[in-house]
């Protein structure tokens, strides 16, 4: 069997299931006892150590084996959680995307996860106090050991005619030589005493060797437990044995849930977890290849374009039966738009839920307590830009916590509570989606700044002397630009933020700095959505045809000459209460501005921000195919792209963004 053809399934589920255990190892620090989060975290561990057994990725299964059996002794009640334990799954489930990232850039996903084992071996083997019998047989009921349905069956059976059953764990020494050996010849003494219906590992793992130096067996027998612990001593090499009563689910069809995949939940750790336990329900769902999505969005954008010119040919002809027909395509093709856009957005989600681990790793590491906010995480964006934009933002996270958020002896002297904040959000305005990384530091300390760069020759002296703290702050995007002081893991290695700016407008977007000295900082981030296909408001100026995204437009209005006002030299109106700018945007773009009693104005929003733009005539709302300009147009003041239009034309589309951004 050819397992490469398995490897992208392998990669998708291996995804989703590091991030449950992720999400909800940050739920179970700080609720140790939720049992409903551990059994996420073991369910998920479990499933990727059964798919990296099955696919040969021995690291990972052996890690994930691991994992389980240390959750197992907490799920069981045999041991409380740690914070050692806590740390350690922490740095596991680190290890375990390091490994899957591997195997996903065409590695083997090997990693030396020897120490990792150990400490989790460490903490399944402190159930033994030093001075105690660790051979006595446990009184704890075990309800998890992994059985199928028929072998569940036939220990019922036995469990009805009087046997017991028992799950049995043994450990071999430490410098055993002969594995295989030693456990065919525990196996030949347990033959003696009952019936051994299950192993863990199985029967041909143990004969190849395939396990370290433990495993566990399902034994039914009419014998104590005292005889079973005496026949295994006896042989040499095993250094305990542990002996558990195995209870059988009260369900019979409880255990078919094992032959299945299991659908696990992401618990987001910016959302309250309720104490009930909601029994997750599955999604039917089919993965399609990137690939193919794109086809369909090519093909339905010629379609659009052909729908266009068939309105304006049934217009034309002025024929009832043509009309109607054409209506009726595009109500269906209305529909349709909408479920081959949706195709392709996903939630950020996805993205933002590596971060909370991540700031509590490197929080540690410099010695400050951060708390992580995030909001905005249901915000969907384009495919392609979700699996581009989680470098940037690691970037910019590791940036505020080790240079934005001071450290707690300067938070006191400022007043500040000792726990810093670092907010994450993402939200829509118009046709774009802004992600925002705010920091409560000591924002960007503008002198430091403007001397760096005077020192690198990035600008003059009187340059630096016209310079406001915004765009001191944007000086930090410079190539090989850093205000580290000192080289560390996280900054100060030569490569600032410029290649976050890189990577971001090679993506379509734009990064922007807010900063107040001694307050904190916000990076925000534009991104288009990038959907090929948007409605808009279709407006002349002169002659052109231009488009407007509908996401950005409040409303559409005439405004007569004696409406203007004069406001700081700036032209402005009266909008509900509010005076807002006109922009006139035969002006932005060149053409000639002709005066008239009254202007047809197109009233937008970006953020915050309001604008009321000046055209000189409103066509209507359309479905347009957004195109990209291309390198040789490409960096046009406020245009986001272009459209053809029914009759062949090309209108180019107008970024609102962009024009209220001073």
């Amino acid at each position: 069997m050819d397992l490469n053809e398995y490897l992208g399934l392998f990669l998708d589920e291996s995804i989703e299931h590091l991030q449950a255990i992720n999400s909800s190892l940050l739920i179970f620090e700080q609720r140790l006892d939720d049992e409903a989060v551990i059994d996420q975290i073991f369910r998920s561990a479990h499933t990727l150590k059964g798919m990296a057994g099955t696919m040969g990725y021995d690291a990972i299964a052996d890690l994930t084996h691991e994992m389980e059996s240390a959750l197992d002794l907490v799920r069981s009640k045999t041991q409380p959680a740690t914070p050692e334990l806590i740390d350690v799954l922490f740095v596991a489930a680190e290890q375990l995307e390091t490994m899957v990232e591997d195997i996903s850039q065409g590695g083997t996903g090997k990693l030396d996860v020897a120490t990792t084992v150990v400490r989790l071996k460490q903490f399944i083997n402190t159930d033994s106090e030093p001075g105690q019998d660790t051979d006595k047989p446990a009184a704890t009921v075990v309800k998890n050991f992994e059985c199928d349905v028929y072998s569940e069956s036939v220990v019922r059976q036995s469990m009805a005619s009087g046997y017991q059953a028992y799950v049995i764990t043994v450990e071999l020494s430490a410098d055993v030589i002969l594995k295989a050996a030693r456990v065919y010849m525990v196996f030949d003494r347990l033959q003696n005493l009952g019936d051994v219906i299950l192993s863990n590992p199985t029967s041909d793992e143990l004969e190849q060797e395939q396990f370290e130096t433990r495993f566990d067996v399902l034994f039914v027998t009419m014998k104590s437990a005292e005889d079973i612990q005496g026949e295994i001593k006896a042989v040499s090499e095993v250094a305990q044995v542990l002996i558990q009563p195995f209870e059988v689910p009260v369900e019979p069809a409880a255990a078919a849930t094992l032959l299945e995949p299991v659908e696990t939940p992401v618990v987001s750790p910016a959302t309250d977890t309720s104490n009930e336990t909601q029994t997750p329900v599955a999604a039917k769902t089919i993965r399609v290849n990137l690939e193919r999505i794109d086809r369909l969005m090519n093909l339905f954008e010629e379609f659009i374009i052909d729908r266009g010119r068939l309105e304006r040919i049934a217009a034309e002809a002025g024929s009832s039966d043509l009309t109607e027909t054409v209506e009726r395509i595009k109500r269906g093709t209305n529909e349709l738009q909408s479920l081959v856009l949706t195709l392709r957005m996903m939630p950020i989600e996805q993205v933002f839920n590596r971060f909370p681990r991540m700031v509590r790793s490197v929080s540690k590491d410099v010695g400050k307590n951060i708390k992580l906010h995030i909001t905005g995480a249901e915000t969907e964006l384009d495919r392609t830009v979700i699996d581009e934009i989680g470098d940037p933002l690691v970037h910019l996270i590791r940036n505020a916590v080790d240079h934005g958020i001071e450290s707690k002896a300067d938070r006191i002297l400022a007043g500040k509570a000792v726990e810093g904040n670092l907010s994450l959000r993402a939200y829509h305005s118009g046709n774009r989606v802004f992600i925002e990384i705010e920091d409560d530091g000591a924002g960007i300390n503008q002198e430091r700044v403007t001397k760096i760069a005077l020192e690198k020759g990035l600008l003059t002296e009187e340059e630096a002397a016209m310079l406001t703290p915004e765009e001191a702050a944007m000086l930090l995007f410079a190539p090989g630009f850093s205000t580290a002081e000192t080289v560390t893991d996280l900054s100060g290695r030569g490569v600032g933020l410029d290649v976050v700016k890189s990577k971001i407008e090679s993506l379509g977007g734009e990064v922007f700095v807010e900063t107040k000295r001694g307050e904190g900082t916000i990076f925000r981030i534009s991104l288009p959505l990038t959907l090929s296909i948007i409605s808009a408001m279709l407006v002349k100026l002169g002659e052109e045809t231009y488009a407007i995204p509908l996401t950005a437009i409040l409303e559409t209005t005439s405004l007569k000459q004696d409406a203007i006002l004069q406001a700081h030299r700036e032209k402005v109106f009266d909008f509900r209460g509010q005076l807002v700018p006109l922009i006139s945007l035969n002006q932005v773009y060149g053409l000639p501005h002709v005066e008239a009693d009254a202007y047809s104005v197109v009233v937008v929003r970006s953020g915050e921000k309001l604008a009321g733009l000046i055209v000189s005539e409103l066509i209507g709302q359309q479905e347009i195919v957004m195109k990209p300009l291309g390198s040789y147009l490409e960096g046009i003041r406020a245009i986001s792209g272009a459209t053809i239009l029914g009759d062949g034309q090309v209108a180019l589309i107008i970024d609102s963004n962009a024009l209220l951004r001073k």
